[in-house]
């Protein structure tokens, strides 16, 4: 037996052994997981596209970045300012 087997053996002694409430919420997990892998990011160009662009700008010297320092700054005077 392979280990993949075992493995679809212990998740289906594990099955029957939940309610019907239980079951819903593990396909819930599973479906998640199944999905996940459609949302490639990789795979977008447009997401590939933005990313290009971006970096074309940093390399450019066009984009505004920050230091650790001037974006720590900015987040604990927002934090602050919440208060």
């Amino acid at each position: 037996m392979s280990a993949a087997t075992k493995l679809v053996k212990e998740i289906n002694d594990y099955l029957t052994q939940l309610n019907e409430n239980q079951k819903k919420a593990v396909l819930t997990v599973v479906k998640t997981f199944a999905t996940e892998n459609d949302n490639d990011v990789w795979e977008d160009e447009e997401f590939i596209a933005e990313l290009d662009r971006r970096t074309k700008e940093y390399e450019t010297g066009n984009a505004k970045v920050l230091t650790l320092e001037q974006l720590e700054s900015k987040v604990r005077k927002a934090y602050k300012g919440k208060k």
